[in-house]
């Protein structure tokens, strides 16, 4: 690019959504801090022995802790109730929301949902991991206590939702529902740069991202799709290529660049999947459509699934549309 535009030139210049709502403008500049400082924890953290390693807990899911897992959520807690426009929280490390009581933030206009840092198995094995933010405005009145009717909307009522990538590049992507954009972050200047300009998924891909070491689990159609993947019998003619990294970010931003899909269905033991609908699902459907893309639990749109608890699962399958599409009628025709 001939010229380096910066998220807060990006927010300032009017070249988003944000003139639209200026509140987000707060919450966005809290965000970018909260991933600076984590991602410079992050890069120093097999010198860092306190937040490195299991913290012996287990979340509400039954997942054990790790220590970085608590020390993300904390720094993401801080900022966003600093930006005194997030009436409250909810994230995967949390058995119930938080409704912030400082005065600035307690009748804020917005609530954010997000999972603090993505990929956790992967953490002491220094493979790339995210965080996955989801912002909607509130719908209690602002004069009351935030709510749990005020965490539990569908995917579709989300004015924003971004991940970032802590990576060989630390990497801010985000749709306010106008298009995707990925931002960089310069080191030298600690300020996020506009990388990746209106982001679109390739239609079609040869990238295929599934645990198939529960294949024999699979259903009928899923294994099908395998098959599919496996054969020269797809639209590229020879057989895609398996890339499974186990961090859900590191595998959708592969795909979102250079076209796949991924998938995570339920099985015996996991018959909702392992993805929760709050914190990863819907924020990355949110994005995957706005750049051309689909996501499903297999029969149903994500971002119309109507929520009924904080940490529910869905089976998740999102990326390229024609992939999409292709596994929904295998599944689709093998019922």
């Amino acid at each position: 690019m001939s010229k380096v535009i910066t998220l807060t030139q990006f927010i300032n210049n009017g070249k988003s959504d944000f003139c639209e709502s200026v509140e987000l403008v707060g919450i966005f500049n809290e965000i970018a801090r909260a991933a600076i400082v984590l991602s410079e924890d992050i890069r120093k953290a097999g010198l860092k022995s306190h937040i490195l390693g299991k913290i012996g807990s287990t979340n509400v899911q039954g997942e054990e802790q790790q220590k970085l897992d608590v020390h993300a959520d904390n720094i993401f807690k801080k900022h966003l109730e600093l930006s005194g426009e997030v009436c409250g929280i909810a994230s995967e490390e949390n058995d119930s929301y938080i409704a912030f009581s400082s005065k600035g933030a307690m009748h804020g206009k917005y609530v954010v949902l997000f999972d603090p840092l993505d990929g956790s198995s992967n953490i002491d094995v220094n493979v790339s991991i995210g965080t996955i933010f989801s912002i909607y405005k509130r719908i209690s009145p602002s004069d009351a206590k935030v709510g749990l009717a005020d965490m539990l909307q569908k995917g579709s009522e989300q004015m924003s939702s971004g991940y970032i990538l802590y990576g060989p590049s630390t990497m801010l992507v985000f749709t306010m529902g106008s298009g995707v954009n990925g931002f960089t972050l310069d080191p030298s200047s600690g300020e996020f740069c506009l990388s990746h300009p209106k982001m679109q998924i390739p239609a079609d891909g040869r990238f295929y991202a599934i645990n198939e070491g529960n294949l024999n689990d699979f259903s009928q159609g899923l294994k099908a799709y395998v098959c599919y993947c496996q054969s020269s019998e797809n639209q590229s003619g020879k057989p895609y290529s398996g890339r499974y990294i186990g961090s859900l970010v590191a595998d959708f931003h592969r795909n979102l660049i250079k076209g796949g899909i991924y998938i995570y269905p339920g099985i015996s033991s996991s018959p909702e999947g392992r993805l929760r609908l709050l914190y990863e699902c819907n924020p990355l459907a949110f994005i995957a459509e706005q750049a051309g893309g689909l996501a499903t639990n297999g029969f149903e749109r994500i971002l119309s699934i109507e929520p009924s608890a904080l940490h529910q699962r869905v089976p998740y399958i999102v990326g390229s549309k024609n992939m999409v599409k292709k596994v929904m009628s295998l599944i689709s025709t093998s019922k």
